[in-house]
């Protein structure tokens, strides 16, 4: 198939009010039951279960049985940073015009709490992460390359003391199409933010290290005293 044919299959997919509901429900990451997908939908078991198998013909979703349940998630990250920045996008349009400022509507509706650092996926999000990814750049970790960035020397060194060795990372998805070091756009603060490999590296350390508490059945996140120390540390920055 063309990929320029793929642009409406895709769009028909997520056009749908219902199938949109079931794939942000899973944008954290998660793994979720059908039942709860149809009530996040406000659908009859019924139709969830023909929306989703749409969505598993079409790639975005993965399933897998458990006894008499099945269960989806979202069938990757490229999967999860269309969604995102669809959302993205949505918003930008929805808003008042080049005059509107950065906290729009959209931002303003959502508890402080979500707005200052959540999940996306597989990364972390919010202000904290813009914040972040502000100073990996501005203390030299990270650089711009095209429309993402490169790790340099300086950042290989530093993430290998925090354990993450970059050349093991980009052996292991050296056969994938994800890229390392991904800009992601902030659905609320319209910066970007880190996400790839590295994005999803950085939260796994944050959430081993427990300078990140996770919050079950939601996306926002808990940065503990630790984790405000460490991230001091690391890079001056006050939570």
């Amino acid at each position: 198939m063309d990929d320029a044919n793929n642009i409406p299959r895709i769009a028909s997919l997520l056009a749908d009010p219902a199938r949109a509901a079931m794939l942000w429900t899973l944008i954290d990451g998660t793994t979720r039951p059908a039942g709860e997908l149809a009530f996040s939908a406000n659908v009859s078991a019924q139709s969830a279960s023909a929306h989703l198998a749409k969505l598993v013909d079409g790639g975005l979703l993965l399933a897998h049985s458990h006894g008499r349940h099945r269960y989806f998630r979202i069938a990757s990250a490229e999967a999860a940073s269309l969604i995102e920045s669809m959302a993205v996008l949505g918003a930008t349009t929805q808003s008042a015009g080049p005059r509107q400022p950065p906290q729009t509507a959209l931002a303003r509706s959502m508890p402080g709490e979500f707005l200052h650092a959540r999940t996306c996926y597989d990364h972390l999000a919010g202000e904290l992460a813009v914040q972040i990814l502000d100073a990996m750049l501005k203390e030299k970790w990270l650089e711009p390359a095209g429309k993402d960035f490169k790790l340099t020397q300086q950042g290989q060194e530093k993430l290998a003391a925090l354990g993450i060795d970059a050349h093991e990372h980009a052996k292991a998805h050296a056969s994938s199409r994800r890229v390392y070091a991904r800009c992601c756009i902030d659905l609320t603060e319209r910066r970007p933010h880190l996400a790839g490999v590295l994005g999803a590296a950085l939260l796994d350390l944050f959430v081993r290290e427990t300078w990140i508490l996770r919050t079950q059945r939601s996306r926002m996140v808990t940065i503990t005293p630790q984790g405000q120390q460490a991230l001091q540390k690391m890079w001056g920055l006050r939570i």
